[in-house]
């Protein structure tokens, strides 16, 4: 026995030498960093990379951790079902005592879920949260951001040092957390999936501490109610119709003269001596003419035309293009209305432009608001009126009314087949 002992408190020991030397090789020192403005700048170009706007529009959030903890966050409701093993909670974020689905201490063990397993999901949109604290550290010779949670959450007091590439997109952190007694403890935050709602969400991270990996489920971030409000516009500028109308005719300030074959997409576009047969999905089959003769080197002459087409047939039939691909909807509410905001992400002439939809009782738009960072437009008025259905039984509007007073004229707008 006595030799049994000697043996098992040899090993004991053993280990105890082995995690002190782990612990003294790999622990490392919270860093000291700089609060102000730079730290700022750098927290706030992280979250611009992340598309913080989209995160603070989307409506509902879905991911699970590890497996075992599943959750639906209707994040604008601040409410989320949680459940794992053979409980479900529903947690009333702005009220607690308003949860249901168990007691008091189930509620509690819920919320400590959330606060944990949330903050693996969205940490990123966190860094401007009442109760943070951000410095500038540098790291590897290169600008890090140290964030300090002094109040909130289930653990006050932790700290992780953002790791981010140039253009802001985290990589990686490193914690000092009440929760791992290691010190920098790193974790990934590269397997990013683009979401419905537009923000990036991870779907798994890596620990430096034995390679032990987070799985985040099948996450998913979208705006059921946004899409319900863009539908009804549909409807109601009669969108079915639309998508089976053939030609469509217009003018934009009659200064420039379209005639657009939808089915076949060529598109016959005039201005003053020049005429270009368009050809959007396969642009060398454009035709070019200046004062009716064929010009060979056509490139500029194409070019232009596709510009002005973009431009021109937004002003036309942008409701109609509410659910194409690379398009971000969101609520937004205006004077006591709900009001649909679009984000174009790609394609046109200016991707990044957002547009508030304002809308009658009818659901048909009368107006938007312009966010286009290019021309330095914030919230810029302008009319959708005067709308009319055409032979082919879809709505087009005809003029368009800015807050300067100036109109914008679409001409004879005809749809026909």
């Amino acid at each position: 026995m006595k030799k049994l002992l000697k043996i098992v408190g040899g090993i004991l020991a053993l280990l105890i030498i082995a995690v002190g030397i782990y612990y003294f090789a790999n622990n490392e020192s919270l860093p000291e960093g700089v609060q102000g403005e730079k730290a700022d700048a750098l927290a706030q170009k992280m979250i611009t990379a992340m598309n913080k706007e989209a995160f603070d529009n989307t409506e509902v959030l879905e991911w699970s951790f590890r497996g075992k903890n599943h959750y639906i966050w209707k994040k604008q409701e601040g409410i989320v079902d949680v459940s794992w093993d053979n409980h479900k909670v529903s947690l009333d974020l702005k009220d607690l005592s308003k949860s249901t689905g168990g007691d008091q201490e189930l509620i509690e063990t819920a919320l400590d879920y959330f606060n944990n397993d949330s903050f693996w999901l969205v940490a990123p949109y966190k860094v401007f949260d009442e109760g943070v604290e951000r410095r500038l550290v540098t790291y590897d010779g290169k600008d890090a951001l140290l964030v300090t949670y002094s109040s909130g959450g289930s653990t006050p007091g932790d700290s992780y040092l953002w790791i981010l590439d140039e253009n802001g997109m985290p990589v990686s952190y490193k914690m000092w957390v009440s929760i791992i007694p290691l010190g920098g403890v790193s974790a990934t935050w590269s397997n990013w999936k683009e979401s419905n709602s537009g923000i990036k969400l991870p779907t798994e991270h890596t620990l430096s501490l034995f390679g032990i990996k987070i799985d985040m489920g099948d996450v998913k971030a979208f705006n059921p109610r946004a899409d319900e409000l863009a539908n009804k516009i549909l409807k109601a500028v009669k969108h079915e119709a639309y998508k089976n109308t053939r030609y469509i005719d217009w003018s934009f300030g009659g200064r420039r003269f379209y005639k657009w074959d939808k089915e076949k997409h060529i598109v016959e576009v005039k201005w003053n001596d020049a005429k270009v047969m368009l050809h959007p999905n396969d642009m060398e089959k454009s035709v070019a003419y200046l004062k009716g003769e064929e010009i060979k080197n056509n490139d500029n002459l194409v070019k232009r035309a596709w510009d002005l087409f973009n431009n021109d047939s937004f002003w036309l039939v942008a409701p109609h293009k509410l659910f194409e691909p690379g398009i971000i909807r969101s609520i937004e509410m205006i004077d006591g209305k709900e009001a649909l905001r679009v984000k174009y992400t790609t394609g046109g002439t200016t991707p990044g432009d957002s547009y508030v939809w304002i809308l009658g009782e009818d659901y048909i738009p009368v107006s938007y608001q312009m966010y286009v960072p290019s021309m330095k437009m914030v919230a810029v008025p302008a009319t959708w009126e005067d709308w009319i259905e055409t032979e082919s039984g879809t709505m087009l509007p005809k003029n368009h009314t800015f807050s300067s007073g100036r109109s914008l004229s679409m001409g004879d707008v005809k749809g026909y087949n």
